[in-house]
């Protein structure tokens, strides 16, 4: 029994450290978004200082053009980080599965033992029931 508790703890804790990777994805991604809005307004003001919005001209500014790329980037990084989340979330899924199955075996070991315990306590007290039918004190 000892090496299934083992199990067990060692399933849950696959599971947290999981969950722990999809969080911190979602955190990324979420801070990688938040940093593209910034670096958009940014590029709008910018774009409104000097009175041209079209990356093309050969006077738009180097600012712009350089948070333009620079939010790009972050929103491709934000991009491969969703298709690591949904693999993330698929290993969370397969060990939270996997404990599951470890449990529910526990479980069922639990209940043959209990099943055991009970008929050997009942055919304990039959064997009381049994003597005390036929007049003899139980030892």
């Amino acid at each position: 029994m000892k090496s299934r508790e083992t199990l067990i703890r060692l399933k849950k804790f696959q599971v947290d450290e999981k969950r722990r990777k999809v969080a911190q994805i979602e955190t990324m991604i979420a801070e990688f978004e938040r940093m593209a809005g910034d670096l958009e307004r940014e590029i709008r003001a910018e774009q409104d200082r000097a009175g041209i919005h079209d990356p093309g001209h050969f006077a738009y500014p180097t600012y712009a053009k350089a948070a333009i790329a620079r939010r790009e980037n972050l929103k491709r990084s934000a991009d491969e980080l969703r298709v690591q989340l949904e693999d993330a979330k698929g290993a969370l899924g397969e060990a939270f599965d996997d404990l599951k199955k470890v449990e529910l075996l526990d479980e069922r070991d639990q209940m043959r033992e209990r099943e055991a315990e009970n008929a050997a306590e009942q055919v304990e007290l039959d064997g009381i029931a049994l003597m005390r039918a036929r007049g003899i004190a139980p030892a």
